[in-house]
């Protein structure tokens, strides 16, 4: 009897903790699937820009346009791993039918100089998006020096409809910039380390059931 409420214990706290790591292993196969149909999405045949684009239903939406690459530029700083502190260039591109949009053309190194050029006829390809890098604690532009993409703020900045490409491909590319394309790996996909640490808290919880258990055998002795 001394030992059947140590014993409900342990099995109560192992029983949650291993649910919850279960839990987290269905949304690791959730968020697998969410990833490769984000992923196929992206690499799909490029298409027309739409006349109205939506944020929700046309994201990630890759698409091809030809048009002018103006020169008006705002610089966006960012990071990149294994390369640094960056400057994510998005400029404008008008269409033949006079419609302008903003493309994120891709980056540089701080510090780096930027190249001089002209308005040039361009072919992009790329995909829509509209990040969400903001909030309370972004700070204001400093001129043309952004610290989040805000689509809404730069299309009213540059003059644009609030519709970003990002480019994966410029050509010709009078910008020198490397491309930095929309991709699925800055969605964070924690699950299995989640998991794994709900896991080991069960055979933590089930050691110190058995210690306890041990305790209790050694007083009663």
């Amino acid at each position: 009897m001394r030992y059947l409420f140590p014993a409900l214990l342990g099995f109560c706290g192992i029983a949650v903790l291993v649910s919850l790591g279960t839990w987290q292993l269905r949304r690791l196969e959730w968020k697998n699937a969410m990833l490769a149909e984000i992923d196929a999405r992206i690499t799909a045949t490029p298409v027309a820009v739409p006349a109205t684009p939506d944020p929700d239903v046309d994201r990630f939406l890759p698409v091809q346009a030809e048009g002018t690459l103006g020169v008006a530029d705002l610089t966006v700083l960012a990071s990149i791993k294994q390369v640094g502190a960056v400057h994510r260039v998005v400029t404008t591109l008008t269409l033949k039918d006079g419609r302008r949009l903003l493309v994120d053309a891709g980056y540089r190194r701080v510090g780096e100089p930027v190249a001089a050029r002209k308005e040039q006829i361009v072919s992009v390809t790329g995909n829509l998006h509209w990040p969400d890098e903001t909030d309370s604690f972004t700070p204001a532009p400093d001129g043309s020096l952004w610290f989040a993409r805000d689509v809404p703020a730069m299309a009213a900045a540059l003059g644009t409809e609030p519709v970003l490409i990002v480019a994966r491909e410029i050509a010709p590319n009078p910008t020198g910039l490397a491309t930095l394309p929309v991709s699925s790996e800055g969605i964070p996909n924690d699950h299995l380390e989640y998991a794994l640490t709900w896991f080991g808290l069960a055979l933590v919880w089930l050691g110190m059931t058995l210690f306890l258990m041990w305790r209790i055998k050694r007083r009663t002795a």
